[in-house]
């Protein structure tokens, strides 16, 4: 919910968020590019959210915002894959709906910093199911930037090389069709950032 329009889709009157909304995922629940998201038994409510991924190359705690850019090693694309009706077995907590095995992806690759000149403020990103558009928006319009998501997660936990912080997904998820369009087996999901890549996976049903 870090898009500029992302709280109103919520249709629940709220103001803009003070803080950013975080949830963890474990390292099973993404797939590897060109590997197949996977639609659980237990749900036929697949969804996607196209995002842009931050890989932390140099960790550190209590960063400053001021020096928060410094610690990107890289950026690269994110299918934070949702299972929406588990996100909502409970009043506080989406875990269970944001961790199903293979349910998202990230890659194919990590463009390293240097490539964007500490320039984030304005990367565009695009998901596409069948080709078919279903997200387009740009950085300009988060909510919480790059450099303040990691001071603010910095604060409460240690950021270490590696770790990746996905940063929000726009506008336009299969949910918020009238009715919904939840990924089915077969479907081909794009997650393209400008500057980085297209990340593609297909979809089957978890045997």
């Amino acid at each position: 919910m870090n898009y500029a329009q992302r709280n109103a889709e919520y249709k629940d009157g709220s103001d803009l968020p003070r803080y950013p909304s975080i949830f963890m995922r474990v390292p099973d629940s993404f797939s590897a590019p060109g590997q197949a998201l996977l639609q659980p038994h237990e749900s036929q409510q697949l969804d996607y959210e196209g995002e842009i991924g931050i890989v932390i190359g140099k960790g550190g705690r209590r960063i400053p915002v001021a020096e928060a850019l410094e610690h990107i090693g890289g950026l690269t694309c994110v299918n934070e894959g949702t299972i929406r009706d588990w996100v909502h077995h409970a009043k506080f907590n989406v875990t269970q709906g944001k961790n199903f095995h293979r349910s998202g992806s990230y890659g194919p690759w990590v463009v390293t910093a240097d490539e964007f000149s500490g320039d984030y403020a304005n990367l565009q990103l695009v998901t596409r199911v069948n080709a078919e558009v279903r997200q387009q928006d740009t950085t300009a319009r988060l909510m919480f930037d790059f450099a303040q998501l990691i001071a603010y997660l910095s604060t409460f936990t240690t950021l270490e090389a590696g770790d990746l912080i996905v940063t929000g997904t726009p506008t336009g998820a299969g949910i918020r069709f009238d009715p919904p369009r939840f990924l089915q087996p077969g479907d081909v999901v794009e997650v393209e950032v400008a500057g980085v890549g297209c990340l593609r996976n297909h979809v089957e049903a978890e045997r």
